[in-house]
């Protein structure tokens, strides 16, 4: 193990260079920093920032036209920066581990999960063939993955997001690093699971001396559990120092801005005042319901297992029209299939989901194509929902084509207005999904989702794969394009500060199960569910003092 006083990593004067068809770009300028043994640091910025280029380099992952033009990056005093590819895949894994971002990206999908985590422990010497299984329950068990046994068997389709997550930290952590890189890696989390996770990178750098560079734009989980923050702008380090200094005390103007717009459960709903009431009221004082699930229950049948799974048990829930209510919980609470029952992607094993008072399914084939106009779905991935093979133009114009609303000339007429609303230029209409940032690409979704004019949008876990600044930009979209145009939205996260800035009302599932319902407010400040209190106390820095 390396001295505790001697710095593990060092990075010093990293330029970064890509080739493109303009030539040469430097994605990162002279960036400095170090890591000691056992200590963790965090990268904070927003996309496009350098951070994780950064990262890439170190481990030696940079794409084909990426190269470390000048600099120095060694590892307990061994310099990496020229070293050969033999040798970087003798460093990776063993001595460098790694959590990507993107699980679907990075998971085989036809290799089971366990095949997956046996293949880095075999690589390296760490088990045999006689107790590879034993060693693979154990590490997708240290990763916070229950029934381990059973998950091994089975493939990255069948976790949800969150748990396809936590195999890729499984197979990160599986050697025992020396320095372990986690990029995003508790983005796709509840807060909860995200909690198990940051406390079981905590005991490794206790017990063993595992250092982690940690790639976020968590702000709060940054100063809650690195010891220094390195702040990137534009491929420079423009501020750095101890975590909670910076937190709570910004000096560059850069990172002043990421604080402000970091979401926090302190915050009140964004500028309420602003947008319209909270609920239609009619003419006999009752609150105009747009959407009603009724002692609504989904069950599935799961291969191997003789009982159904019960997704969904029995939930009864309100949205009334103009309000955002918002549906929060762990991974597997069931709040995505209850969004996906009102999208009639799942129809109920019970129950009943109405929209403006008629069964959603029992509509006739003319009622059903009006409510598939007046009701759309955002998606959570920005890179996934797009066709990449389309210009933005046919992607917000598809659905208009596919109704038949109005003339080619009023379609176009009708995307350029629908990129005015997203705050996006005319010129945008002409590029393909991949020349956009995420922000971006989420606005079009956003876009297309408005064309045929809906009442009620379903949001599902909108901004989770955007930095704060961007986050904070499509927030506040969302509420402008509800006081605009008067929509609903009904809402799913896992994140409880954008549910806060976001919502009206705040619906809370547990094992599929509602456990909680309220006004945003008495959630926030008066929860009565234990399961609530638990996920309030589990959101990254909510003890911190923010900058103001």
């Amino acid at each position: 193990m390396s001295d505790a006083k001697k710095p593990l990593l060092e990075v010093e004067g990293l330029k970064v260079e890509f080739t493109t068809q303009d030539g040469n770009v430097t994605a990162v300028h002279e960036a400095s920093l170090s890591i000691g043994a056992g200590e963790t640091l965090a990268i904070v910025g927003e996309s496009g920032s350098g951070k994780s280029t950064t990262a890439m380099s170190v481990i030696g992952l940079l794409p084909g036209n990426g190269r470390v033009g000048a600099g120095s990056i060694r590892l307990d005093g061994e310099e990496l920066v020229g070293a050969s590819e033999s040798k970087m895949r003798s460093i990776r894994g063993r001595r460098i581990g790694l959590v990507p971002q993107d699980p679907m990206s990075n998971l085989n999908p036809v290799a089971k999960i366990g095949t997956q985590v046996a293949e880095t422990l075999l690589a390296h010497g760490l088990a045999t063939k006689k107790n590879i299984d034993e060693k693979v329950v154990a590490t997708l068990e240290a990763a916070g993955l229950p029934n381990a046994a059973e998950r091994a068997k089975q493939y990255p389709h069948e976790f949800s997001g969150g748990m396809r997550q936590r195999a890729l930290i499984a197979i990160g952590l599986a050697c025992q690093p020396e320095l372990l890189i986690a990029d995003e890696p508790t983005s796709a989390l509840d807060v909860t699971v995200q909690r198990t996770i940051l406390d079981q990178l905590d005991e490794m750098t206790r017990e063993i001396g595992t250092s982690v560079l940690l790639i976020t734009h968590d702000l709060g989980l940054a100063a809650e559990r690195a010891q220094q923050v390195v702040v990137m702008h534009r491929g420079r380090v423009v501020e750095q120092g101890p975590a909670k200094q910076i937190l709570e005390d910004p000096q560059h103007a850069y990172t002043q801005s990421l604080v402000k717009a970091a979401p926090s459960v302190a915050m009140a709903r964004l500028a309420p005042e602003d947008f319209i009431d909270h609920g239609d009221t009619a003419t006999d004082g009752t609150v105009d319901t747009i959407v009603e699930f009724e002692n609504v229950t989904k069950e599935f049948q799961i291969r191997g297992r003789r009982e159904p799974f019960k997704a969904v048990d029995d939930v009864s829930l309100k949205v009334p029209r103009g309000t955002t209510v918002s549906i929060v919980g762990e991974s597997g609470s069931g709040k995505t299939t209850t969004a996906r029952m009102l999208l009639k992607a799942y129809e109920p094993t019970s129950g009943t989901v109405r929209f403006e008072g008629k069964d959603v399914f029992g509509l006739s084939r003319a009622e059903q194509r009006e409510f598939r106009q007046r009701v759309q779905p955002v998606f959570q991935d920005p890179y996934s929902s797009l066709n990449q093979m389309f210009t933005i133009e046919r992607i917000i114009q598809e659905p208009l084509d596919f109704y038949k609303k109005g003339t080619k000339t009023e379609r176009q007429k009708r995307v350029r207005e629908l990129l005015d609303h997203v705050a996006l230029p005319s010129d945008m209409a002409r590029r393909y999904p991949s020349e956009l940032s995420g922000g971006q690409r989420q606005r079009v979704a956003i876009a297309r989702a408005l064309a045929l004019s809906p009442d009620l949008i379903v949001c599902d876990e909108p901004v989770s794969a955007l930095d704060v600044l961007v986050q904070d930009q499509i927030l506040r979209l969302l509420g402008d394009l509800q006081k605009d145009l008067g929509l609903s939205y009904l809402f799913i996260s896992h994140d409880l500060a954008v549910v806060r800035l976001i919502s009206d009302y705040v619906a809370v599932m547990q094992d599929g199960k509602l456990v909680e319902a309220a006004t945003s407010e008495e959630i926030f400040t008066n929860p009565r569910d234990p399961y609530t209190r638990k996920l309030l106390a589990s959101i990254p820095g909510n003890e911190l003092k923010i900058a103001s």
